[in-house]
C-alpha cells in the first residue's frame, strides 16, 4: 500500500511510519520540509498514493493545548485551512483513505467521570480542540465514492520517541530526581505503536466508521513516578474520578487490543535504561 505519512519524523507520526513499514508498506514521511499551509502545491507528494495518515501538526514546540503560542491566527491557518487543502488535494488525486490524527481534546469539558463516546456531543474549550474537530468535520464533508475519510481520537501519547527528540515524562522524571515538587495529576495515555497498530487496522477496514477513539490507560503521576523506581517525594495522588475516559469499543470491536500495564512496564524499563 503506497502511504504518505505527514509528520512521520515526529514524537507521534514516527510510531505510524515505522509499523506501516514493518507491514510491507510503502511509506513516504514528511516532516517540517512540507509546510502546512493552504497554498502549498500537495499534489506532487499524493501522486499514486493509496493512503493519507495525517499526523503533522504546526505548534509551539512541547505544547500542544496552548500549542498556538502568541500567534492563534497563524495556528488555525496551519492546522485548519492547511489541513483542509491537504485534504482536498488528496481526494482530488484520487487517495482512497485518508486518516486523520484528531484528539480528545474535541471533547471539551464534561461532567466528571463521563465516558466519552464517539457519538457524542463535542464543545472543546481550547482553540487546540476547536480546531481538531473543525478539521475532523472538513474531512467528513469530503466523503464520496471513493475517498474515506477517518479520523482517530487519540488521548497521550507516550513512548520511546526518534533520536534528537525528548520523550513526553522527560521533564517530569528530571523534576522528580532534582527534588522538585510535582503536582498531582492523572490522565488517559496509550503508547505510540499501539496508535499505530490502530492506524494500521483502521487502514483496512472496508467500511470504518469515521470516527475512533484510541486510548488505554488511566494513569496517576504518583503511580507512573513509583513504577520508574526512581527516588523522590512522591506526589499526592489525584482524584481520578474527576477524569473523563474514552470509550474504545468501537475500536476494540474491530479486534484492536492495547498493550495496558505490562507495556508501559516495558517501556518505563527501556526508558530508563536508555538515560532517557
Amino acid at each position: 500500500m503506497r502511504t504518505v505519512v505527514t509528520g512521520g519524523t515526529g514524537r507521534v507520526g514516527w510510531f505510524v511510519a515505522q509499523h506501516c513499514r514493518a507491514l510491507g508498506w510503502d511509506v513516504t514521511t514528511t516532516g517540517r520540509d512540507l509546510p502546512l499551509a493552504p497554498d502549498t502545491d500537495f499534489a506532487p507528494l499524493l501522486a499514486g498514493v493509496d493512503l493519507l495518515v495525517h499526523c503533522a501538526f504546526a505548534h509551539v514546540p512541547g505544547r500542544y493545548r496552548g500549542g498556538e503560542g502568541d500567534d492563534p491566527a497563524g495556528f488555525r491557518r496551519a492546522n485548519l485551512d492547511g489541513t483542509a487543502a491537504l485534504f482536498h488535494a488528496a481526494r482530488a488525486a484520487g487517495v482512497a483513505r485518508v486518516i486523520f490524527l484528531s484528539s480528545r481534546a474535541v471533547y471539551g469539558p464534561h461532567a466528571p467521570g463521563t465516558r466519552l463516546t464517539e457519538d457524542m456531543p463535542c464543545h472543546p474549550d481550547t482553540l487546540y480542540g476547536e480546531v481538531k474537530l473543525a478539521a475532523e468535520r472538513a474531512l467528513a464533508r469530503l466523503s464520496a465514492p471513493g475517498f474515506t475519510g477517518v479520523s482517530l481520537r487519540a488521548t497521550g501519547v507516550y513512548g520511546p520517541t526518534p533520536a534528537g527528540i525528548a520523550h513526553k515524562w522527560a521533564g517530569l522524571f528530571r523534576d522528580f530526581r532534582e527534588g522538585r515538587p510535582i503536582a498531582p495529576r492523572a490522565g488517559t495515555e496509550v503508547h505510540g505503536q499501539d496508535l499505530a497498530r490502530a492506524v494500521a487496522l483502521v487502514a483496512r477496514q472496508p467500511s470504518p466508521a469515521p470516527v475512533y477513539n484510541v486510548s488505554d490507560l488511566l494513569l496517576d503521576r504518583r503511580d507512573l513516578l513509583r513504577l520508574t523506581g526512581l527516588q523522590g517525594a512522591l506526589p499526592e495522588p489525584a482524584d481520578a474520578a474527576q477524569v473523563n475516559q474514552m470509550d474504545t469499543g468501537r475500536l476494540r470491536a474491530l479486534g484492536w487490543r492495547p498493550g495496558g500495564l505490562p507495556l508501559l512496564q516495558e517501556t518505563l524499563s527501556r526508558l530508563l535504561q536508555t538515560g532517557d
